[in-house]
């Protein structure tokens, strides 16, 4: 067998949605932070996620992280997100999927009945928690980094849909949260397609005239998350269609945006510090999140969440690129 690339990965799920660990065959990547390495990465190094997340070795919806060496000395292992739309500051799923990785491979010191993993991502520390029993990784909870409300009962004109009102926060990534019955759509899969060009086209009208801008993480300047909230939801249980840029959803009740969403709700007033709050998605799989702090990011007020899920592995890869393959990088249909 020819190959010009050789990249060693394992591959997991957290609550349906994948993370392909990469493990092997990157290097380190140049940077004296991890948001300095996501940086670079992006500007030199993209093609390696396109290999990656594209097809024929990924799909539409496909997501991964890449185990880096830490750039903090309060560190286990440093992260750089990765999936189709690019390299995220933050990911939760793929964090749960990261933490489990190393704990089912041996790549960390286990410890039962939990072990816990100081993970440096370029949003800022976030720390792991894996419960563990006869040395398998029974769930994960993360602690988060400060999420917050950028903007609360907004509106926003999008062509097509005119009048649309929304709010902003940040768990991680920032999240445009949008009740469905605003655009008229039900939360149902079957107007997934429906649902998703609605996303997409709210983040091009909040992208265009308002774009979010992280104050203190760099090149976190713009809103690629739609988190369509579905009728009937509270701050008890919330369930939602989370829509992403370029037009996919996520299959887990995704990390960031539920550090978002209790953000946004104790905000209003509706979510207490140190209580249960159950984040649902479109495929029916949950998160268990609680804040358990009050904080400040530049001055506004903030909170620490924590998330809980679940996530298994489903296999270990070598990836290769034949010299004569005609998508090196991949494609997308």
């Amino acid at each position: 067998m020819r190959s010009t690339r050789l990249i060693s990965a394992v591959d997991s799920h957290t609550e349906g949605m994948p993370t392909r660990v990469v493990t092997g065959g990157v290097g380190v990547i140049p940077g004296a932070t991890m948001n300095e390495k996501r940086l670079h990465f992006m500007e030199h190094l993209d093609d390696i996620r396109l290999f990656l997340m594209n097809e024929p070795r990924g799909h539409a919806a496909m997501s991964g992280a890449i185990l880096q060496p830490p750039t903090r000395e309060d560190c286990d292992w440093g992260v750089v997100y990765i999936e189709v739309s690019g390299c995220l500051p933050m990911c939760g799923h793929g964090t749960i999927g990261v933490a489990t990785v190393l704990v089912e491979t041996g790549m960390v010191e286990v410890i039962e009945p939990v072990t816990t993993i100081r993970l440096d991502t370029p949003a800022g520390l976030v720390i792991a928690r894996v419960a563990v029993s006869d040395g398998h990784a029974d769930s994960v909870t993360i602690e988060n980094v400060p999420s917050y409300v950028d903007v609360l009962d907004a509106s926003i004109e999008v062509p097509g849909l005119g009048t649309v009102p929304y709010s902003m926060a940040f768990g991680g990534n920032f999240y445009a949260m949008v009740e469905l019955d605003a655009v008229g759509l039900p939360f149902d899969r079957e107007h997934q397609q429906s649902i998703v060009q609605a996303g997409l086209l709210i983040m091009d009208a909040i992208n265009t005239t308002a774009p979010p801008r992280h104050p203190s993480i760099q090149g976190v300047d713009h809103c690629h998350h739609v988190e369509f909230i579905a009728p009937g939801s509270d701050a008890t249980l919330s369930r939602h269609a989370m829509a992403i840029h370029p037009g996919w959803f996520d299959r887990s009740p995704c990390g960031t945006g539920t550090s978002a969403r209790m953000a946004e709700l104790w905000a209003r007033g509706e979510l207490a510090l140190n209580t249960d709050f159950i984040n649902e998605s479109f495929i029916g799989s949950r998160f268990i999140g609680r804040l358990i702090a009050e904080t400040d990011v530049a001055g506004r007020p903030a909170v620490i969440p924590t998330i809980t899920g679940r996530a298994w592995v489903t296999g270990i890869g070598q990836y290769m690129l034949d010299p004569a393959d005609p998508f090196p990088t991949g494609f997308t249909f």
